[in-house]
């Protein structure tokens, strides 16, 4: 695979300058995937394996359908289970579903929901574009992907790289134990700091995902130059 050999500590500088342009490539052709969305943007994460038979399936197909509802863009990884349960369900209400799909050797396939559908190459190229279109996170049960997708955001807003937007994980019995870990261990043992637990917000009610997520974006616009100039003038 193309990421292995890049990764590889054997391969030069020098070995690397088409896969570089590659690369920049990749970035620029998300970034003009970003500026068609101009709507507010949630990105939903959660497992490709969820079959339709689920009812995970049902709740991010819901979720998908009540944020279209509200104006807003739904944008997913593109696939299967999850993925494909909220696109179809942003498409349904009529709202703009966007898939960042990523090549993979069991090739995953986009689903059949997309309006925007984009194929990275590169994980980090894709990551940064769920991160740079979204107003918010909403995060379902998943694996080893959601759980990296899940940190990477948070150590962003930890570290101040990106402004500060809303992380919902979404059904309780499924990150119950994750959250214990991360109070019993991290914040015990002193790797976090206590307002670092106010970075996660878990939920098993979908009313609470969509507060959450549009309230966080109401304050961001108050914060703005503008409006707070408005504020200061009046």
């Amino acid at each position: 695979m193309e990421d292995r050999r890049i990764l590889s500590s054997e391969e030069k500088t020098e070995d690397l300058e088409q896969d570089i342009a590659l690369i920049a490539q990749e970035f620029r052709e998300g970034f003009e995937a970003v500026d068609k969305i101009v709507q507010p943007a949630v990105t939903v994460f959660g497992s490709a394996r969820i079959g339709r038979d689920n009812p995970v399936y049902e709740e991010a197909r819901a979720a998908g359908r009540r944020f279209a509802e509200l104006g807003w863009a739904v944008v997913t990884g593109g696939g299967p289970g999850v993925m494909e349960a909220a696109n179809r369900g942003a498409k349904e209400a009529g709202g703009l579903s966007v898939g960042f799909n990523i090549e993979l050797p069991h090739e995953q396939s986009p689903n059949p929901y997309l309006d925007i559908s984009l194929t990275f190459r590169h994980f980090y190229a894709r990551k940064t574009m769920f991160v740079k279109v979204a107003e918010g996170f909403v995060v379902f049960p998943g694996g080893f992907g959601t759980v990296d997708e899940l940190f990477e955001a948070l150590t962003l807003i930890q570290t101040g790289k990106v402004l500060h937007f809303p992380v919902v994980l979404y059904d309780s019995d499924y990150w119950g134990e994750l959250i214990d870990w991360v109070k019993g261990e991290l914040l015990a043992d002193g790797m976090i700091s206590p307002q670092d637990l106010d970075l996660l917000f878990v939920t098993d009610d979908l009313d609470e995902v969509i507060e959450r997520v549009c309230h966080a974006l109401g304050q961001r616009s108050s914060a703005t130059p503008a409006a707070t100039a408005k504020a200061d003038a009046e």
